[in-house]
């Protein structure tokens, strides 16, 4: 008997018998029920909200095979639902996924994605727990994660106040960069980005903390979405961004704009928050960044007047 090396050789059953069983070393006492049912069954802390985020990866849309390994599509789709879970404050109880794909699709790469999903899940204590398998033209993977906060203390957009001060943890642009190296150097991209759910936890305690958001778009796309509809603004001071070293040379080298790239390049998957001005008076960068476990920069103001001040308007770089 031949090997499976299709989807549509191993056929449905055997599918999510194989799923089932990479996953099932994943489970952990928040769990309750995991695969294998009608649905799963998580359970929150006592006195904890329900936080859940859905975002999807779609073939030629967010990724392409001659772009990122098997294992790298997998592993980018789980840190961008958990990156949402790092912007509420939240630690991950689970995830399911719903796979479409083509029947013709290589169980080489079918296991690839599901290696990379399980090592991001396994690195973050956030199990695989159900989900849906579909066929399609095209392959896709939508996600729905499933995260824990103490009640009624969830890191949100909606709370910003005239005089806050701004931050952003890690580095900027260099999710960017690594896409223009990759597409010069006809290579796949490797830099993966890290969801910063520990510093998320660690802002919840935070005295004076205000708004939070993650950098998904770019700097500036995700400032604006904090922004809207509050009538604030933001005054934005470009020397003091976090750039990784050798950055604008790099950036240089491939004719690119350094600072786009940091304002606009998206999927750096940092967290972007405010401190109330009189605490963040009190509270240095270093002392912060030690409490969060991550660099931190401060890079600007919270305004009474409205639009973003102090740096160009770049469009978005995200290629999809």
């Amino acid at each position: 008997m031949s090997r499976a090396s299709t989807l549509a050789d191993l056929g449905e059953g055997r599918l999510i018998d194989r799923i089932a069983r990479m996953a099932r070393r994943l489970d952990q006492p928040g769990v309750v029920l995991g695969i294998g049912d009608d649905a799963a069954i998580l359970r929150p802390r006592p006195g904890e909200d329900l936080v859940t985020s859905t975002d999807a990866m779609v073939e030629d849309v967010h990724f392409r095979w001659g772009e990122q390994s098997p294992v790298t599509v997998g592993r980018r789709a789980l840190v961008a639902n958990l990156s949402d879970l790092a912007a509420m404050g939240a630690r991950p109880l689970g995830f399911s996924l719903a796979l479409s794909a083509p029947p013709s699709l290589e169980l080489a790469r079918f296991d690839g994605v599901l290696r990379g999903l399980l090592r991001e899940a396994q690195i973050h204590r956030c199990p695989l727990v159900g989900g849906n398998l579909a066929r399609a033209t095209q392959t896709s993977l939508a996600i729905h994660v499933l995260g824990g906060v103490p009640r009624g203390r969830a890191l949100r957009r909606d709370a910003l106040r005239a005089g806050d001060r701004l931050y952003v943890t890690g580095q900027l642009g260099s999710a960017a960069l690594a896409r223009a190296v990759a597409e010069s150097e006809a290579r796949p991209i490797r830099q993966l980005p890290v969801p910063r759910l520990a510093a998320g936890r660690a802002l919840l305690a935070l005295p004076g903390r205000g708004a939070c958001i993650d950098l998904s778009d770019g700097l500036l796309a995700d400032l604006g979405h904090l922004l809207r509809g509050t009538g604030l603004g933001a005054q934005l001071e470009p020397e003091s961004l976090p750039l990784a070293p050798g950055f604008a040379r790099r950036c240089r080298a491939l004719s690119l704009d350094p600072l786009a790239l940091a304002l606009a390049g998206g999927e750096d998957y940092e967290l972007l928050f405010s401190i109330r001005a009189r605490p963040a008076a009190r509270l240095s960068v270093s002392r912060l960044a030690r409490r969060l476990g991550v660099g931190v920069s401060a890079i600007g103001t919270i305004t009474r007047e409205e639009g973003i001040a102090g740096v160009p308007r770049f469009e978005s770089f995200l290629h999809y």
